[in-house]
């Protein structure tokens, strides 16, 4: 199947590994022209030129903090000053660290807030005039299926990217006219650095290994394992190609079956 990809301009953000690199590896894979950020910025350019050499395609590297309240718009206009204008925006961002309820103040949770909901915002604020521009114009929110199955000891990411699902959904009806489509992706574990650091958090808490604590959630998937990276950036690619361009308001599990709810 052809995307449509090809010759498409995207900013990808929190990018330099995990989730945020597989998606824009798959996007360079498809002839996207990208734009990448992360608050590392010597990862994000070791990484953009990792890109670049496994896919022949001009990567940008634009550095920042997307939970910093003015970091969102810099990035996008460097993005769209770069690429020449913007057709895709896939938001995403590291997440908070675990604990129950009891172990945070107000500034952790504003902390987790600005980095799991208002980057998500602040991002699309500043993306709009640029998307309203394109004819392909798709937003992707990477969020999480705690969303629908809240996962123990995260709560405060179990609450907050809750708010971003609302966001997304109501983005997708409110842009929809605009032609302007709005989805989200809710992963649940997949082998990236950020899990397998939760797993070591784990580990301490539980007295055990990381590998047993891996194990023991290979056992909630029906598939029996963890999801690769590249799975989930199979679907984040193609949701926001224009061979999605029926698709919008969509909340997708990438799971392995692990989410045990009917919807």
């Amino acid at each position: 199947m052809d995307l449509g990809l090809h010759g498409k301009r995207a900013l990808v953000t929190a990018a330099s590994r995990g989730l945020g690199y597989a998606a824009a590896k798959g996007l360079a894979q498809e002839g996207v022209r990208l734009a990448i950020n992360s608050r590392d910025g010597q990862s994000l350019h070791s990484s953009a030129e990792a890109l670049m050499a496994e896919t022949n395609t001009k990567v940008f590297s634009l550095p920042g903090d997307v939970s910093d309240p003015t970091v969102p718009a810099q990035i996008v206009e460097k993005a769209v000053m770069a690429l020449g204008g913007l057709d895709i925006l896939i938001t995403n961002s590291g997440g908070p660290p675990p604990g129950n309820f009891e172990k945070f103040d107000d500034e952790t949770w504003q902390q987790s807030i600005d980095l799991l909901l208002l980057s998500h915002v602040r991002l699309i604020r500043a993306a709009l005039p640029h998307l309203r521009q394109s004819d392909v114009a798709s937003v992707l929110t990477v969020t999480s299926y705690s969303v629908k199955q809240p996962i123990p000891n995260l709560i405060l990411s179990n609450s907050i990217r809750s708010a971003t699902v609302g966001l997304t959904k109501t983005l997708a009806l409110e842009l929809g006219p605009e032609g302007i489509r709005f989805n989200s992706i809710l992963p649940a574990w997949i082998e990236t650095e950020r899990v397998f650091e939760l797993m070591s958090n784990r580990a301490r808490v539980n007295k055990s290994t990381v590998d047993d604590e891996t194990s023991k959630l290979a056992k909630d998937s029906s598939l029996g394992r963890m999801g690769k990276p590249y799975e989930f950036a199979n679907a984040a690619v193609f949701l926001v190609s224009p061979a999605a361009s029926f698709i919008t308001g969509l909340m997708l599990t990438i799971d392995g079956g692990m989410y045990k709810g009917l919807f």
